[in-house]
């Protein structure tokens, strides 16, 4: 006797008892669908090995001068004194040499009494140097004598030990003459002019009742920037990659861009730059500081635009990979594809 089961295998007539389930079909929007999503994962499969993808490193920074002295600094008072007269005002725009603050002394005769020590100790450096002078005949004397058989050694021996107290009291008088010419010097100096071309951002308050010491900060300035750089930071992963040369794709704040960081070349709206140098130790914030130069075929927008200490993001441009590569590397967290040759992987 055969079993349930083989009739159901061999015996054809065994079906006509389940008509139903012989008419259930898959409804045609599901297998649609289902063809539609096979669709996908093949094309996606072919995109992910086929599609290339250009590998960058980016971070975030701000627009700086290259030169130390086109950075915003502090003017600083060169004496101590009381605030006589301002010459500029919040957002003034100087010329180098232009006044910024005139200092004075407490005491209107100060530079009058430092003249007159300065020419007390030179007349005090002019006696020594006479005496040192006489000291020095009379050495060249004695040892005349002595030769001759006419002086003794002791005398000889006195002379000598004299100009040498002598010259070492001129030594110290002109010593003291150049201290008091430094601080005549300085004491001139109440003037405060600005030291480049630029623009006042801030003034320190004060009038003729302030009182400021040596040191002290009177005016925050903004030189007029030479060459602008970028600094922008990228994390250790990326850094060794990073070398100077390299192309980069600036975006700065307020310039409206669109950027791929994958395919650079249709981005809209970067800016081209290279990378001037790497630092060799992490920064404070963990991550390594890199300074990328305008490219002065495609220049950086003016300065109307571009302002010191803006902020700009930056993809460094690495190597061309596959999608589906990239996409394994980012999920890994491992570094980008080394450049052969490098150091930073095999050749």
């Amino acid at each position: 006797m055969k079993s349930l089961s083989d009739r159901a295998t061999f015996d054809p007539a065994y079906h006509a008892y389940f008509e139903t389930q012989l008419g259930l079909r898959p409804p045609q929007v599901t297998r649609n669908l289902t063809g539609l999503i096979v669709l996908i994962l093949l094309l996606l499969g072919a995109g992910l090995y086929w599609i290339p993808w250009m590998q960058t490193a980016s971070g975030m920074g701000r627009l700086i001068a290259l030169d130390p002295t086109g950075r915003v600094q502090a003017v600083s008072a060169a004496v101590s004194g009381r605030i006589k007269t301002w010459y500029v005002q919040d957002g003034s725009r100087v010329r180098k040499g232009d006044p910024l603050v005139e200092i004075v002394d407490n005491d209107p005769l100060f530079l009058e009494r430092l003249e007159s020590e300065l020419a007390a100790t030179r007349s005090r450096l002019d006696a020594a140097r006479m005496a040192m002078e006489t000291a020095k005949l009379d050495v060249d004397r004695k040892q005349r004598l002595f030769d001759k058989g006419l002086s003794a050694r002791r005398d000889l021996e006195a002379a000598t030990i004299k100009y040498k107290e002598l010259k070492a009291t001129a030594a110290g008088v002109a010593a003291d003459v150049a201290k008091a010419e430094v601080q005549r010097a300085r004491q001139t100096r109440q003037l405060v002019v600005a030291p480049r071309d630029g623009v006042i951002l801030r003034i320190a308050a004060g009038d003729t009742a302030t009182f400021v010491k040596e040191g002290d900060e009177l005016v925050t300035f903004a030189p007029d920037a030479g060459q602008r750089a970028v600094e922008f930071f990228v994390s250790g992963l990326d850094a060794a990659l990073v070398q100077p040369g390299r192309h980069v794709r600036l975006m700065f704040e307020g310039w409206p861009a669109v950027q791929f960081s994958g395919w650079p070349s249709v981005a809209i709206g970067t800016f081209p730059g290279t990378v001037r140098f790497v630092d060799p130790a992490v920064s404070a914030n963990g991550r390594f500081r890199v300074v990328v130069v305008e490219d002065l075929n495609t220049p950086w927008p003016s300065d109307r635009f571009l302002r010191l200490g803006g902020k700009a993001r930056g993809w460094v441009v690495l190597n061309e990979v596959r999608l589906g590569y990239e996409v394994w590397r980012k999920l890994n967290n491992f570094p980008p594809e080394p450049t052969p040759g490098t150091g930073g992987g095999p050749t």
